[in-house]
């Protein structure tokens, strides 16, 4: 509860999405989460990143060795999470969060549009990078000739996404007369 009356909730849908590691061995954190946990591989870049599912998700964690290849883990005191994703329920709902960052001068690290998604990127106040993210209908989801998610990155049009918060025009009767 808040006394300040400016404050407005936030949409009471917003859940956590997914979690992204660095991990210092991409074969070893696989044989952890897949091997171990039971996380399905769904994509994987090479030998740098994976990502992996429960329940045919296209995923829940994301696995890079982009700045961590044969590191060792963060020192106490430190932070050791690529990024934190909240999962918007609409692509309205995005706009909205867009909106509010806008409004509070804050600014975006990125912007993308991955064919499953469409994710703001940026920092918060302790340096913890977060994802701010809505899911197109899996059925909308890119595919490859086996029928397999194949999630890209692509620049997200923010004035287009900032467009869903424009109202919804009424459409013209017409006079007669």
């Amino acid at each position: 509860m808040t006394t300040d009356e400016s404050f407005r909730a936030i949409d009471p849908q917003v859940r956590i999405g997914h979690v992204h590691l660095k991990v210092a061995d991409l074969e070893r954190a696989l044989r952890f989460y897949c091997g171990v946990l039971g996380f399905e591989l769904t994509q994987r870049y090479g030998t740098q990143a994976a990502f992996v599912s429960a329940g045919g998700y296209h995923h829940h964690i994301g696995l890079n060795t982009w700045e961590s290849q044969g590191g060792t883990p963060p020192p106490p005191g430190t932070t050791g999470l690529y990024h934190v994703a909240l999962v918007y329920p609409t692509r309205r709902a995005l706009a909205d969060a867009l909106q509010r960052l806008r409004d509070a001068d804050l600014p975006l690290e990125g912007a993308s549009d991955h064919g499953v998604s469409e994710a703001l990127y940026l920092r918060d106040p302790d340096g913890n990078g977060l994802e701010l993210y809505w899911d197109r209908p899996s059925a909308d989801w890119p595919r490859n000739t086996q029928g397999e998610i194949s999630m890209f990155t692509r620049r997200l049009d923010l004035n287009n996404l900032l467009q869903e918060l424009q109202p919804v025009q009424a459409p013209s009767t017409g006079s007669s007369g």
